[in-house]
């Protein structure tokens, strides 16, 4: 069975940080890209970033280009998303995901986390 745990999240001013964190276990993702989405009320869930697990290539959607890092901890099978600068409209639930189905991009991975809630007040 394969778990995913994300943790982290929660209220900050903006301009404010967090971290987020996801714990994979279960199976080696060594092999397999793991990203971070989010999905705002109403809205679709968007892309924010994804890690090669070997090497460590990263790729980020625009909007977060320069504020967030995703990066990851092989030894802990753990992802993480640093986020600074925040804004209001970065406010969403944030979603670890793993093994892509078609692409990093598009929110078809196998496996999801539950996703952990992030509020940034103005």
């Amino acid at each position: 069975q394969v778990q995913l745990v994300e943790s982290g999240g929660g209220l900050v001013q903006a301009g404010g940080s967090l971290r987020l964190s996801c714990a994979a276990s279960g199976r080696t993702f060594s092999r397999f890209p793991m990203g971070w989405f989010r999905q705002a009320p109403g809205k679709e869930r968007e892309f924010v970033a994804v890690i090669k697990w070997s090497g460590g290539s990263t790729y980020y959607a625009d909007s977060v280009k320069g504020r967030f890092t995703i990066s990851r901890d092989n030894a802990q099978n753990t992802v993480y998303l640093q986020m600074n600068s925040l804004k209001p409209e970065d406010t969403a639930v944030y979603y670890c995901a793993a093994d892509p189905v078609n692409g990093v991009v598009l929110p078809r991975y196998n496996y999801w986390g539950k996703g952990t809630q992030v509020t940034v007040s103005s």
